[in-house]
């Protein structure tokens, strides 16, 4: 229960039947219950993504652990804590990284995976920071010294990963270059900081990297043929960090160019990694990345906002690729 409220249900998005976006409905469940370091936040809206998607599918199932209610990033007041939480008080506005059930009016999250809300954003559009923001950071920053003056390649510039890749990026004295579709994703991209951002139908990404010396990081979330591109577009001893795999994981590839080049090739996932991780991520955002909302280095880039009665339109905006940043989900 809540604060001496009579509240043991609440709304959800669920899924029935098939794999389309039209199968989703406003269903009603129990409240979650609290572990003693969780809080319950009474969502006020909630990032929508391509993980999202690819778990309505069938394809990305939520961990054993987790809610298999949508939703991994979310906004809103805290209403209720466990009896070890020291961090946030209720009352308190946060946005948060969930493992599962943001698609809810209210989610339990793990205290040290909130964030206070950056004073230069408002409560909604906070909701699409921590996804993308978590999954950036610890891939391309944790662990990294010395970025200043690299070149960076952002596959898909003008959606979530990419321009919260392109924003840090900038933000850290990268070189940025991005692939995108059309003209109109490449002026936002570049409105974001992007130095160069390559439309693809049109040009062709490893020519351009390879006039430039090649790229000493990309970040990819195509797949399918950009694996061995990327080979060709990488600097020596540069590194590629696969995230997605929009077009497909099952490739023929020719491996030679990644010891004759030096190349190192990683990916990860972030759901399923541990608590402390998740907390150490962060951390490093809190005292390093929130503060650069303030300076205006960084802001938040809503595309559009949806109700929970239009979630299918809100899935099938991601689907088409028709959006140039965050896609919020209002609830």
């Amino acid at each position: 229960m809540i604060a001496n409220q009579k509240i043991s249900t609440m709304r959800c998005i669920e899924i029935k039947g098939n794999e389309n976006a039209e199968n989703l409905y406003i269903g009603k469940r129990p409240l979650p219950d609290l572990h003693s370091h969780e809080i319950l936040l009474k969502v006020k809206a909630a990032g929508v993504n391509t993980p999202d998607i690819l778990q309505r599918k069938g394809l990305y199932p939520a961990p054993k652990s987790a809610s298999d209610i949508l939703g991994l990033e979310v906004s809103g007041y805290i209403v209720a804590k466990g009896n070890a939480v020291t961090q946030w008080q209720i009352g308190d506005a946060v946005c948060a990284l969930a493992n599962g059930g943001g698609y809810a009016e209210y989610v339990a999250l793990h205290e040290s995976h909130c964030l206070p809300v950056p004073k230069t954003v408002s409560l909604i559009d906070a909701a699409g920071l921590p996804e993308t923001f978590f999954t950036v950071w610890s891939n391309l920053f944790m662990g990294r010294e010395n970025m200043e003056g690299k070149k960076l390649l952002v596959h898909g510039g003008a959606g979530g990963i990419g321009s919260t890749a392109i924003q840090l990026g900038a933000s850290f004295g990268l070189n940025i270059f991005t692939t995108v579709s059309t003209e109109k994703k490449a002026n936002f991209c570049k409105s974001l900081g992007a130095k160069k951002a390559i439309i693809y139908p049109e040009e062709d990404f490893v020519e351009i990297l390879r006039q430039e010396g090649g790229a000493d990081i990309i970040l990819d979330i195509i797949g399918g043929d950009y694996i061995t591109r990327n080979f060709k577009a990488a600097s020596k001893g540069g590194t590629i960090i696969q995230l997605a795999f929009n077009q497909g994981s099952r490739v023929d590839i020719n491996l030679m160019p990644l010891m004759l080049k030096r190349l190192t090739l990683t990916g990860s996932t972030l759901r399923s990694r541990c608590d402390a991780y998740k907390t150490q991520i962060a951390q490093d955002l809190r005292n390093k990345v929130w503060p650069l909302f303030e300076t205006g280095n960084l802001k938040a880039v809503t595309k559009a906002l949806f109700t929970m009665h239009d979630v299918a339109k809100a899935h099938q905006t991601i689907e088409r690729k028709e959006h140039e940043g965050k896609i919020i989900l209002v609830l």
